[in-house]
């Protein structure tokens, strides 16, 4: 079950102080009701399932960092854990143009960074202008392109005085954005867009590690690799009297069977993720909650190696993967197949095509068709990475025995350390291998752009000019139907013609949570934000 802090539609009790009782009512909605949580050591320990690839808001692309940064740092809005809402971080107000084109945002007063110093609007403009620097490697890049003249400048075509993003004075900050982007306040919770401190020297890559300068609602005070990371208050945030952890514990156990074991000892509090091969014994456990996931798990093909520079292959394996047998007979927690790569968004009305079905026999006949059919181009070995978990592993197992069986396909599986994995993965070195995406904002755009040309987060060597012009038409049209169609096409595109990807299934979140755990709020983005959380024995 998921405990959730205790909701009253009432004002706060006297003994909560005026700061906090003058919150708005959504933040309001997370608090404890009363003081009773002052009885309990406020220590919190989980498992984040691996290092972090990065703490530097530029570098960072997977969950393990996300979750961690979203504690580290604070962007112009954050969102309600509750209703994923855009809300006032540290912008304390905007405006916004009658075009939607040009948006001024009015810092809050007092902000300071961890060390002291003070925030100011040029603490964005030197971020966003490190985003947009290609030598400094952000795959997340073209998440900014959206704003004037940004594309030009990562492009080395125009110099960044030119780009739509501006320090008007210290308080405030101006965006000028190509089009209306109707989905700017929620992208502007995300860590690409976070300030950063500029007196901080960042030529070392482990600058994260030595000096560790953030603005969040938690600071790093250590981080012992492959055995903790310790997590303590930040005595300079703009909203410390909410924060009721003292230190949060962050273990990177890949071995999800020793993290389960110490969650039943006592000696964790929440596991994110569960042992696959223990899940009807865990799914018992009155600990045990599942919730829907905004993600999908899905296979990458280099479509620059063979067999997958033929795009038959890729098709004939999108239509032959029997991925209910995989969702429903191996893994058995609740995810669902699909033949789409993005999910449903109910909040704007956008539903994807539904991609290839089953059909073993269309699948042969294009493996027949393709060159490395019968008499032409032997079917070369495939090797297939995934990062070690033991969830992958029983994925990877179960498409090496379909191909071999159906299509005569031989596939040996590599298991690579987080780190080492991402790596070749960025380098394109491998055929084939595992991924996953969770959606970072709640727009279509927020999966289809990552497969761009330009796209850091591309990483299968494939490109496609309709594509490539289907995102730009979406970004500059305001009418939201004919946005929305030109998702719908560049979705049949990815899976059903060009193929370099194949969906798997529709994630779900699922782990345990102690009963002492409140604030910790499930949704289905899968965001946490620890700020809200606080223990509290009963």
């Amino acid at each position: 079950m998921i405990h959730k802090a205790l909701l009253s539609i009432c004002y706060l009790t006297a003994c909560v102080s005026t700061a906090l009782a003058e919150r708005p009512q959504w933040e309001q909605d997370l608090l404890p009701e009363d003081d009773d949580w002052k009885k309990t050591e406020q220590v919190f320990r989980f498992n984040n399932g691996t290092e972090p690839e990065s703490l530097d808001i530029h570098l960072a692309t997977d969950s393990a960092s996300i979750r961690l940064l979203l504690s580290l740092y604070e962007g112009l809005t954050v969102l309600d854990p509750l209703s994923l809402s855009p809300q006032p971080g540290l912008a304390a107000s905007w405006e916004v143009s009658d075009d939607q084109k040009t948006w001024t945002f009015k810092l809050r007063a007092g902000l300071k960074w961890s060390d002291g110093s003070t925030i100011t609007a040029k603490d964005f403009t030197y971020a966003w202008q490190r985003a947009l620097t290609p030598a400094t490697g952000c795959s997340y890049a073209n998440m900014l392109f959206f704003i004037e003249n940004a594309e030009a400048f990562f492009k080395g075509d125009l110099p960044f005085d030119k780009v739509g993003v501006k320090a008007i004075n210290d308080q405030e900050l101006q965006i000028k954005l190509k089009g209306p982007t109707p989905y700017l306040l929620d992208i502007l919770s995300f860590p690409t867009f976070f300030p950063l401190n500029r007196k901080v020297d960042r030529s070392d890559v482990a600058w994260s590690k030595k000096n560790h300068i953030s603005n969040g609602p938690f600071i790093l005070k250590d981080w012992k690799v492959r055995a903790r990371m310790t997590l303590i208050p930040n005595p300079h945030y703009r909203d410390r009297e909410i924060v009721k952890l003292k230190e949060i514990h962050v273990l990177p156990l890949d071995n999800m069977n020793t993290a389960y074991q110490m969650f039943l000892k006592g000696e964790l509090d929440w596991l994110p993720t569960i042992p696959q091969a223990r899940f009807e014994e865990v799914q018992r456990h009155p600990d045990y909650y599942v919730a829907p996931y905004f993600g999908t798990y899905f296979i990458r093909f280099n479509v620059e190696q063979p067999p997958f520079d033929d795009v038959k292959v890729r098709q004939a394996l999108a239509y032959g993967t029997n991925k209910k047998q995989i969702t429903g007979e191996i893994l058995r927690g609740g995810q669902f197949p699909v033949g789409n790569f993005c999910p449903k968004i109910p909040a704007i009305g956008y539903e994807a095509p539904a991609g290839l079905p089953y059909d073993l026999n269309k699948a042969k006949q294009l493996i027949a068709a393709s060159k490395y059919g019968p008499g032409k181009v032997p079917m070369p070995n495939v090797s297939y990475l995934y990062n070690t978990s033991e969830a992958h592993k029983i994925v990877a197992e179960a498409l090496t025995q379909q191909w071999k069986e159906k299509f005569g396909i031989s596939m040996i599986a590599q298991n690579m350390e987080w780190k080492v994995f991402l790596k070749e993965m960025k380098n394109l070195n491998f055929q084939v291998c595992r991924s996953s995406w969770i959606g970072d904002y709640g727009d279509p755009s927020t999966f289809y752009d990552i497969f761009l040309s330009y796209s850091g987060n591309n990483r299968t060597g494939w490109a496609n000019k309709e594509y490539d012009k289907l995102a730009e038409k979406a970004s500059q049209e305001s009418n939201t139907q004919k946005r929305l169609n030109y998702f719908k096409r560049m979705e049949v595109i990815l899976t059903q013609e060009d193929c370099p990807i194949l969906p798997i299934y529709r994630y779900v979140s699922q782990g345990m949570i102690t009963e002492d755990v409140f604030g910790l709020e499930m949704n289905f983005r899968n965001l946490v934000y620890l700020k809200y959380i606080w223990l509290e024995k009963e």
